[in-house]
C-alpha cells in the first residue's frame, strides 16, 4: 500500500464484510507543511463530507439506504483517504443492524478512531430535513457576488500555471473602495464566489471541480478580476480538497491581512461522496453545511 493508501493502487478488492481496518488516515501535516504557514490558524473550521451511498441490512435482511454527513474538525491530525472511506461504507452493506442509531454510532466510532478526533455523524432518510429549516434536500445558493465574468472585458489571455500564483492578487487593476460600505475602521466586507475552482488529485491526477466562496473584511483594495485570475491559477495544481482551501485561506490572510475571513468550497461528488472544507478566522464565523446544484 502506498503512502496515499488504496487510492493509488491499480486494482481494488471491495469488502463484503464489515472492515473498519479499510479506513486509511492521511496526516494533515503533509499539506500544511507544503503551505508553510501557521498550522494553528489553518485548524479553525470543519470538513463536511456528504455520502450518498449508505446502505446496510435491518434485522429482516432488507437493505436500508440513507444519506450521511460527517463533520470532521479542522484541528484533527488526520483526514481520511476518500476511496478508503467508500470501501469502508461498502463493507457495511451486508451487515445487520438493529437500528439506525446503531449504524450512526458505529460509523462515528470508527471514523473518530481513525482520525483521532471526535467525528460527528448524522444519517438522514431521503426525505429528511437536513438543516432544521424544513428544506430537506433542497439545493442552496452561495452568498454574495459571482465573479466568474470578472474578466469578460479584459483582452489579456489567462495563462495556465503549474502552481497557485499569489502575485495575481496584486495585478495592475485596482478599484476604489466604496465609502458607503466602508466600516468605521477603514475596512470593507466582500462576499463572493466562483464556480471555476479546479485542481488535481495528487495521487490519481484526476480533476477536482468545486465552487469556492469567500467572505472577507479588509482595508486593502479588492478586485474581482484579480481574484478570479488567482482562483484560475489552481487549475493544474495537485492538492487534496482540504489543502486547496487551506492554501487559499493562507494566501488571502497573508496578502489582505483581514479582520475576518471565511473560505469554503463545495466539491463535486466522486464515488458517492462530496467533500466540503471550510476555514474561518474565528469559529463564530463558521456557516452551516449545505449542498449545491452540482452536488
Amino acid at each position: 500500500m502506498s503512502i496515499h493508501g488504496i487510492l493509488g493502487e491499480q486494482t481494488t478488492d471491495y469488502p463484503t464484510e464489515y472492515s473498519p481496518e479499510t479506513l486509511y488516515p492521511i496526516a494533515r501535516s503533509m499539506g500544511r507543511d507544503a503551505i508553510g504557514w501557521q498550522d494553528d490558524k489553518l485548524a479553525v473550521g470543519v470538513d463536511w463530507w456528504q455520502a450518498f451511498e449508505i446502505s446496510w441490512l435491518n434485522p429482516q435482511g432488507i437493505s436500508q439506504v440513507a444519506i450521511a454527513r460527517f463533520s470532521i474538525p479542522a484541528s484533527s491530525p488526520f483526514i481520511v483517504e476518500s476511496k478508503s472511506l467508500k470501501l469502508y461504507l461498502n463493507s457495511i452493506n451486508f451487515t445487520e443492524f438493529a437500528s439506525w442509531n446503531d449504524v450512526q454510532a458505529l460509523i462515528a466510532k470508527d471514523l473518530s478512531a481513525c482520525l483521532q478526533t471526535d467525528v460527528q455523524v448524522a444519517l438522514f432518510r431521503l426525505n429528511d430535513d437536513l438543516d432544521g429549516n424544513g428544506t430537506a434536500l433542497l439545493i442552496a445558493q452561495p452568498e454574495g457576488v459571482c465573479i466568474d465574468e470578472a474578466l469578460a472585458g479584459n483582452t489579456d489571455k489567462v495563462a495556465l500555471t503549474e502552481h497557485p500564483d499569489t502575485s495575481l492578487l496584486s495585478a495592475s487593476e485596482a478599484i476604489e473602495a466604496s465609502s458607503e460600505s466602508m466600516v468605521n475602521d477603514g475596512t470593507q466586507p466582500y462576499t463572493f464566489y466562483s464556480n471555476l475552482l479546479r485542481s488535481n488529485c495528487p495521487v490519481t491526477n484526476q480533476p477536482d471541480w468545486g465552487t469556492l466562496a469567500v467572505s472577507i473584511t479588509t482595508d486593502k483594495l479588492f478586485n474581482n478580476a484579480n481574484m478570479l485570475r488567482y482562483i484560475l491559477s489552481f487549475r493544474q495544481h495537485n492538492g487534496f480538497h482540504e489543502q486547496c482551501v487551506e492554501q487559499i485561506f493562507a494566501d488571502l490572510s497573508q496578502y489582505y491581512q483581514p479582520s475576518e475571513l471565511m473560505v469554503r468550497a463545495w466539491y463535486t461528488r466522486r464515488g458517492g461522496i462530496d467533500i466540503n472544507p471550510c476555514r474561518v478566522s474565528d469559529i463564530s464565523l463558521l456557516p452551516k453545511p449545505s449542498r449545491l446544484i452540482r452536488q
